[in-house]
């Protein structure tokens, strides 16, 4: 089992024990700093916001220097590091996000990945299929043009070469099919009818 800060101060506060300021700050000194750019580089690389990495390694030094008031860990190295992940998965729970740049195992978390709910598919899908038949309502060659450069992502020179048309033209379409659709998609029901 890696000792942890929490496992430290349980065993020390158990045993009734301090460690003197001196001893600690001799073996902060000796044990800890000594692994300074390997924690920082274990920061950069598990933290997505480099410039947080520097308040991180204060923070586990904090940690640290707290748990180890109690009691001297046997092993510095896996302390420290332990030290160092509970820190991050503390900071990404309390963000209550998972990046994936933060951590590279979503398991080590113990937290499952959002994903949408049935009403928010059912949602999506009925938007999708609105979109569709809107779609279906433009002129072919409009809504060749409103396809080719909104789903595909082409440029209007692009679309021009391609459809053998003028850019000039494309422009026309790609303003008249965007009007048509949003006027299908976002009128309001009363509009449509006429008395």
């Amino acid at each position: 089992m890696v000792e942890t800060p929490e496992t430290s101060r349980e065993k020390g506060a158990s045993a009734g024990m301090t460690v003197a300021d001196g001893e600690l700050h001799a073996w902060f000194v000796r044990e800890v700093l000594p692994l300074e750019a390997i924690l920082m580089q274990f920061l950069r690389q598990n933290w997505r916001n480099q410039a947080e990495v520097e308040d991180l390694c204060q923070d586990v030094y904090l940690r640290l220097y707290e748990a180890a008031q109690t009691r001297l860990p046997d092993h510095t190295k896996p302390f420290v590091f332990a030290t160092a992940r509970n820190l991050l998965i503390d900071r990404v729970r309390r963000e209550q996000v998972v990046p994936i740049e933060a951590m590279a195992d979503l398991d080590l978390l113990g937290m499952a990945a959002d994903a949408p709910g049935p009403d928010r598919n059912a949602m999506a899908r009925d938007e999708l299929r609105k979109l569709h038949s809107a779609l279906d309502k433009l002129p072919p060659r409009c809504r060749e043009v409103v396809v080719l450069k909104r789903i595909e992502g082409l440029t209007r020179r692009e679309i021009s070469a391609r459809m053998g048309i003028t850019q000039d033209t494309v422009s026309e379409h790609l303003a008249h099919g965007m009007w048509v659709l949003a006027d299908i998609l976002y009128r309001e029901p009363d509009k449509g009818k006429r008395t």
